[in-house]
């Protein structure tokens, strides 16, 4: 982390290691959703790659889940043009209803932009959460009001760093979700023959579809095809 000043103000910057989803598979994808769930970031700048909005986009949507206030930086946008691919960012910006910037890192275009943006959304707090339907089993059980909707969308992907930290916040509340969790779970294995985790994923990949799929990115005839 650094410390600077952005137009008079003072700013410590996090950069957070690379990933693709706050999982907690990996000590990467661990280290970013500890840090982002600590209630000390004020904003996030995501940056992704304009050619893989699809796989980018499911950290977007997991951090619109938690709350988290985003600027979308969309970058390598020099590569795009190249290739023919337009995004319209204003529509794909109501549409999550984030800031969205394209960017070129290591030109330095947008970063001024996403710097000030990022810097508005501090100023102006925690944004509500997205809250995407995952179906009526799921609903059901993320509906109880023991802890957040992020803390039981966790425990119903069996996150067992999650379910240590809620056990040692609320002990009793937090057995009374995991029972709700642990028949939810048993009841999509029975009748889906999957997991929660893939069930949970494929809803917001098909959140992540919709919007693209919506006129957002485009490509001039000719070019080789953007892989979404």
């Amino acid at each position: 982390e650094g410390q600077f000043v952005f137009n008079g103000e003072p700013v410590t910057l996090v950069d957070l290691p690379g990933t693709y989803s706050l999982t907690a598979y990996s000590q990467e994808e661990l280290v970013a959703r500890r840090e982002l769930a600590a209630n000390n970031v004020q904003a996030v700048i995501d940056v992704v790659d304009s050619s893989a909005l699809e796989r980018n986009l499911l950290l977007t949507v997991q951090m619109l889940e938690m709350g988290m206030p985003v600027v979308l930086a969309c970058n390598m946008m020099d590569e795009a043009r190249a290739a023919g691919i337009h995004i319209d960012m204003d529509r794909l910006s109501r549409m999550l209803g984030i800031p969205v910037v394209p960017m070129v890192a290591r030109t330095g275009e947008g970063l001024k932009k996403a710097m000030e943006l990022a810097v508005g959304l501090a100023r102006a707090g925690k944004r509500d959460p997205l809250r995407l339907s995952y179906g009526a089993d799921l609903d059901t059980a993320l509906a109880a009001r023991y802890q957040s909707r992020w803390v039981a969308l966790k425990l119903l992907e069996g996150d067992g760093d999650m379910l240590k930290e809620a056990r040692a916040a609320d002990a009793k509340t937090t057995a009374e979700l995991e029972a709700i969790c642990k028949k939810a779970v048993a009841h999509v294995r029975d009748t889906l023959n999957t997991n929660m985790e893939s069930v949970i994923t494929d809803h917001r990949y098909g959140y992540i579809r919709s919007i693209l799929r919506d006129g957002i990115v485009s490509q001039d005839p000719g070019k080789s095809r953007l892989a979404l």
